[in-house]
């Protein structure tokens, strides 16, 4: 005799087993594609140099002592440099975000205004990030490192959750059926 398991699982709890198992599958495919040679040298790398580039625009409006070559950034002054490696261009978290709405039940028009959202607010406090540390980093190693590795990181990961949260709570709601016939006493 055959049991059917997903028959015994409540629905609610049907509907957060998909999630969690969608969530882990697009993690684990977009991170392994992230991985890869050709995707690392053809958008990895030239989307790192886009931030640096950007760092430098944006800097460049009360600041000329910034220069970016490739994904390296340097003051043309004193010589100190910064290099945005994997892990530090917002990617990760990107990822994390676009799994999380892949994976979560929304008409595809919403998903993709999430994903397009969520890229700018992260990416947006990640060039933040990058020139706040680039100007830590000439003023005490102690605190950027301490900015680098504790805090900022973490921001940008708490930034993925909150978008993903405003995400949800922006979704319209659908009306279960039993909200559409309530029980009476």
């Amino acid at each position: 005799m055959a049991v059917d398991c997903a028959a015994s699982i409540p629905g609610a709890a049907r509907t957060m087993l998909r999630f969690v198992v969608l969530f882990l599958f697009f993690l684990a495919v977009l991170f392994g594609l992230e991985l890869l040679h050709p995707v690392e040298q053809h958008v990895i790398l030239p989307f790192t140099a886009a931030i640096a580039k950007i760092c430098v625009w944006i800097v460049g409006l009360f600041d000329a002592d910034m220069v970016a070559q490739g994904k390296i950034l340097w003051s043309a002054s004193n010589g100190f440099a910064i290099s945005i490696e994997r892990g530090c261009n917002g990617v990760e978290a990107i990822i994390i975000l676009v799994s999380a709405m892949l994976a979560f039940p929304a008409p595809w028009k919403h998903r993709l205004a999430g994903i397009g959202i969520g890229f700018v607010a992260i990416q947006s406090l990640n060039l933040v990030r990058i020139i706040s540390l680039f100007y830590l980093g000439q003023w005490s190693m102690r605190w950027y490192e301490w900015f680098h590795l504790y805090l900022w990181q973490a921001l940008i990961v708490l930034d993925a959750l909150v978008v993903f949260l405003v995400w949800l709570r922006w979704l319209p709601r659908t009306r279960s059926p039993q909200a559409a016939h309530p029980a009476t006493v």
